[in-house]
C-alpha cells in the first residue's frame, strides 16, 4: 500500500516538457535541435519526500534459479557427448548418448515374441474356421459309418456263432472291433462339438494375459533405451562436465550439470534484528559491482525461517530478471552483489523515479534543474547520489537534494553539466 501511495504521488507531480525551449519567442534565435551546447528537450519531475523504512546494504552472491545434476539411469559406455562447458542447451536436447546396439537387439527379439503372442490370441478369439468345422463333421460322419458297419458285422457273427460256424475267439475279435468303433465315434462327436463351439473363454483370457506380459517386456526395454540418452531438463547452460566420450558410466553417475540463468537469485544473509522488516514480494535495489553501468531491481522471493545459529542471520533470496544476449547471460552465477533491504523503522526520505538515475563511471548521479534567469533558459547540474531502498516506481536517494528540486527523467543520458 505504501509503494502504491508513493507511485501515485510521483505520477501526480507536475511533469514539465520543456519543449518551449524550441520557441523563438522565448529565448530568441534559431531552434537548438542538434546544436552542440544548445537547449535539449527533456522531461522532468519533482523529488518526493516520504516516510520510508530505512535500508541497509548486504553483500550476496548470484545463484541460478534452477540447477540440475543430470546422471545416467543405466550402465553403459558413452558413445556421444556433444556438449561442452558454457554451451547453451534447450530443454530436451541430448547431453550424452550411450551405446544401444545390444538393447536394440533385445527389443527386436521381444517385439517378435509379442507379435507371435498377438497372433495366438487373435486365433483363439476369432474361433474355428468354417473349413475346420466341416472337417470335424466329416470325421464324425465317417466314424458313425464305421460304427454302423461294425454293429452289423457283429450281428452276423453272432448268428454264425449260434450255428457253430464261428468260434468264440473270432466272435470276441469282432466284438472288440465294434467297441473300438463306438469309442472312435464318441470321440469324433466330442471333437466336432468342441470345434463348433470354439475355444473356451479361459484359454482366450490366458492368451490375452500372455500378450500383456510380453507387451510389458517390450515397454520396459524401450524405457531402458530412452534412458540411454541423457537430456537437458530445461533451457540453460552447461556448468560442469562429468564424463568423456568412450567412458563407462554406471547407473546414477553424473554426466553434466545444467543451470538456468533467465532469472537469477541473490542469496543474502540478514541479521535477526532486521529480518522482521523484510517481506516477501518487496522490490529492492540490486547492485552488481562487475556491471556498474546497470541498475537492477529484484523482488524478495523467499525468506528462509532457519537462522545460522552461529551468525544469527537468516538467508533471503531476491529474484532478478536476467538479460540474455548472443554473448551469453549478462548476470553470471557466482557474481558478487550488493542488495539493499529495508531493515529499520520509517523515516523521511527523498524519492526519485528510477529513470532519473544516470549510471556514470564509478558513481550514480541525477540531473537537477536549475531555474533560469531573465532571458536565460534553465540549466542542469549533476548531483551524485547514494541509492537506498525501492519504493514503488521510485528509489530512495541520498545527496544534495531537497523536496523542492526537480530532476530530469527523460533525455538525461544526453545532458552535460550546465547545459540548457
Amino acid at each position: 500500500m505504501e509503494n502504491t501511495m508513493i507511485s501515485s504521488m510521483i505520477s501526480r507531480k507536475l511533469t514539465i516538457r520543456l519543449c518551449t525551449l524550441l520557441s523563438l519567442g522565448m529565448f530568441g534565435g534559431a531552434p537548438a535541435w542538434g546544436q552542440p551546447g544548445g537547449p535539449k528537450p527533456v522531461v522532468v519531475t519533482a523529488v518526493v519526500e516520504q516516510e520510508i523504512a530505512a535500508g541497509q546494504t548486504f553483500v550476496g552472491t548470484i545463484t541460478p534459479v534452477r540447477t540440475a545434476a543430470v546422471g545416467s539411469a543405466v550402465d553403459g559406455r558413452v558413445a556421444e557427448f556433444p556438449v561442452n562447458e558454457g554451451d547453451f542447451v534447450r530443454a530436451g536436447q541430448p547431453l550424452a548418448q550411450l551405446l544401444t546396439a545390444t538393447i536394440n537387439l533385445e527389443i527386436e527379439a521381444a517385439e517378435s515374441e509379442l507379435e507371435l503372442r498377438q497372433y495366438e490370441h487373435a486365433e483363439l478369439k476369432n474361433g474355428s474356421l468354417k473349413e475346420e468345422i466341416d472337417q470335424a463333421r466329416a470325421a464324425m460322419l465317417s466314424a458313425q459309418a464305421v460304427q454302423e458297419y461294425q454293429l452289423k458285422r457283429l450281428g452276423r457273427a453272432e448268428e454264425l456263432f449260434q450255428r457253430n460256424a464261428l468260434n468264440s475267439e473270432e466272435l470276441q475279435l469282432i466284438l472288440s472291433q465294434k467297441i473300438k468303433a463306438d469309442q472312435d465315434y464318441n470321440q469324433s462327436v466330442a471333437h466336432f462339438q468342441l470345434i463348433e463351439q470354439g475355444p473356451r473363454q479361459e484359454r482366450i483370457q490366458q492368451a490375452e494375459a500372455q500378450v500383456k506380459i510380453q507387451q510389458a517386456i517390450v515397454d520396459k526395454l524401450k524405457d531402458q533405451l530412452v534412458k540411454h540418452t541423457m537430456k537437458a531438463p530445461f533451457d540453460g547452460y552447461i556448468s560442469a562436465e562429468h564424463t568423456e566420450l568412450g567412458q563407462w558410466v554406471q547407473r546414477g553417475e553424473l554426466v553434466a550439470e545444467v543451470i538456468a540463468l533467465d532469472q537469477v537469485d541473490v542469496l543474502a544473509y540478514v541479521p535477526e534484528r532486521a529480518i522482521r522488516f523484510v517481506k516477501k514480494g518487496q522490490q529492492v535495489q540490486v547492485e552488481i559491482p562487475a556491471l556498474p553501468e546497470h541498475l537492477f531491481i529484484g523482488t524478495v522471493e523467499l525468506i528462509i525461517p532457519q537462522a545460522d545459529v552461529q551468525a544469527r542471520t537468516f538467508p533471503v533470496k531476491v529474484r532478478v530478471d536476467n538479460t540474455i544476449t548472443e554473448d551469453g547471460p549478462l548476470i553470471k552465477s557466482g557474481m558478487m552483489v550488493r542488495v539493499t533491504l529495508p531493515t529499520g523503522e520509517l523515516r523521511k526520505s527523498l524519492i526519485v523515479p528510477k529513470d532519473a538515475i544516470v549510471l556514470g563511471l564509478g558513481q550514480k548521479i541525477v540531473y537537477v534543474v536549475v531555474p533560469g534567469t531573465a532571458g536565460q533558459p534553465p540549466t542542469v547540474r549533476p548531483v551524485p547520489v547514494t541509492l537506498g531502498t525501492t519504493a514503488g516506481d521510485g528509489i530512495v536517494v541520498q545527496g544534495e537534494l531537497s523536496a523542492t528540486d526537480q530532476v530530469v527523467i527523460r533525455g538525461n543520458d544526453r545532458l552535460r553539466p550546465g547545459q540548457p
